[in-house]
């Protein structure tokens, strides 16, 4: 299954929103940090959601090239980001295959669902 991670900084703090499945799960005002904080706490979002989920191939699919870089081992991954990216490392992983990939930020329906609300009303909030 597509697990489509996103995460952005307002002037009210982090926020993220996963989509999985058709149903936006979307926090806001998650904190201090900075947009590449944001895009950890999504990805790690999106990690447990899959484990919750069962799923028997996970696809989790993201824009941002850094973090998918970093959680693949390709990228050295910054001091301010090693507590993110040992989280993510010690979650559990769903059975079967899990994937990391990069999208395109007009493909990914968890960015759309930060930026176009609306489209997802029936979003559940996580924070």
């Amino acid at each position: 299954m597509k697990i489509f991670f996103d995460g952005g900084l307002r002037p009210t703090g982090l926020e993220w929103a996963v989509v999985m499945g058709g149903h936006a799960h979307v926090a806001r005002m998650a904190g201090p940090g900075d947009s590449m904080d944001a895009e950890w706490l999504a990805l790690i979002a999106a990690t447990r959601l899959a484990h919750d989920a069962g799923l028997a191939d996970a696809l989790l699919l993201g824009d941002s090239l850094a973090v998918i870089g970093q959680a693949s081992g390709r990228v050295r991954v910054p001091p301010a980001y090693r507590a993110h990216h040992r989280l993510w490392s010690e979650l559990p992983r769903p059975p079967g295959r899990f994937r990391l990939r990069h999208i395109r930020r007009t493909q990914n329906l968890a960015g759309i669902a930060l930026a176009k609300p609306w489209l997802y009303p029936q979003a559940q909030r996580d924070g």
